[in-house]
């Protein structure tokens, strides 16, 4: 492994000065109120291996496996909390029957950071984010509030998860006009089987200094290669499913097509020496916007297999076939204005250079 595939060869956080690894530990899977999660002494052992290995970027929410996995992640800090960057978010509602227990207003906003910093037993939390759009809170509310948990010193650095890339852009101006603490990170979904935002939110980060942060990079587990045409369903849940499997079948990535894809990530590991879901998180991290993509993990040995990808070297041959199995349909204006008539009425039909 080279340094700079290493897990302790650190990357700028988008427009910050923090320092973070390639890969971030994430801790959706610490704990077992949600019925697949590892135990204590299994969420130990795998937090160890990480850190061990120089990681130092751990990603939680407040409401994972019911605040467990704050709790869980709280107790193996000690004695380490300030090599640790912790990053957390709000929105998802606690409390059934409350409405003001979710979204992203004021109230949800301080009960949340305040029941993160009880959970984790810590006095700061080095990046808030937003955990999804609410579709309901005014914009400089938002911003304005997280503002001030920065300037309270309980927050370091907002980032923002699942949102609109037009919406986030909003946000930014909003907070680079008045002077507010911009985002700095862009966690999103990305992987070979979700691509889609590649179109507007991936552009978006890489214009607005965020930095991406991937989660599910292995499609919520299809792409390791362990699901078969058996496994298709079209099953839509409203809570979080019991099994693995339930989880994936209610993404909508368990599809004919994500089942040919893994056919070709199966190949290009065989060739590489690699597994499946170490080729998967490798593709994910040749993105130059691509900070450092979220692993979970249950087990020790799923743990080692994601760290294995670090190491992985991806062909521009094998890159290429990866990127044709998996490319994301065009989208209006890009599908119009990508027209050879449109180039030329632009262009006036000169070659002009492009740059990034």
């Amino acid at each position: 492994m080279t340094l700079s595939n290493a897990l302790d060869h650190y990357r700028l956080l988008g427009r910050s000065g923090l320092r973070v690894s390639r890969l971030s530990l994430g801790t959706m899977t610490f704990g077992s109120d949600w019925g697949w999660g590892a135990d204590d002494a299994e969420a130990r052992r795998i937090f160890d291996t990480y850190v061990d290995r120089g990681g130092n970027f751990v990603d939680t929410s407040v409401n994972y496996t019911n605040g467990a996995a704050e709790r869980i992640l709280g107790g193996l800090l000690e004695g380490r909390r300030d090599r640790i960057v912790v990053a957390t978010k709000f929105t998802m509602a606690r409390d059934p029957g409350d409405p003001n227990s979710g979204g992203n207003h004021r109230m949800n906003m301080v009960r949340s950071v305040e029941a993160s910093l009880r959970q984790l037993d810590t006095d700061r939390i080095e990046l808030f984010y937003l955990h999804g759009w609410d579709f309901t809170t005014p914009p400089d509310e938002v911003m304005r509030g997280l503002d001030d948990l920065v300037r309270a010193g309980k927050v370091l650095y907002v980032g923002i998860c699942n949102t609109p890339a037009w919406r986030v852009a909003q946000m930014q101006a909003l907070a680079d006009l008045r002077g507010w603490s911009p985002f700095v990170a862009l966690q999103i979904e990305y992987s070979l089987v979700e691509r889609t935002v590649e179109h507007e939110l991936i552009p978006m980060a890489e214009a607005l200094g965020l930095g991406v942060l991937p989660w599910s990079p292995l499609g919520g587990g299809i792409l390791t290669g362990k699901y078969s045409r058996a496994d298709l369903s079209q099953a839509s849940e409203a809570s979080v499913s019991a099994s693995r499997k339930g989880v994936i079948a209610s993404s909508g990535h368990m599809t004919e097509r994500a089942l040919e894809l893994v056919e070709v990530v199966r190949a290009v590991a065989e060739e590489t020496g690699g597994t499946p879901s170490q080729v998967a998180l490798a593709w994910t991290l040749l993105n130059p916007a691509v900070v450092a993509p979220i692993m979970g993990a249950r087990t020790l040995a799923q743990a080692e297999e994601n760290l294995g990808a670090l190491a992985l070297t991806l062909t521009g041959e094998q890159r290429a076939r990866l990127d044709e199995a998996s490319a994301p349909s065009a989208i209006f204006p890009h599908r119009f204005m990508a027209r050879p008539m449109a180039q030329r009425l632009v262009f006036g039909g000169a070659q002009v250079e492009r740059r990034r």
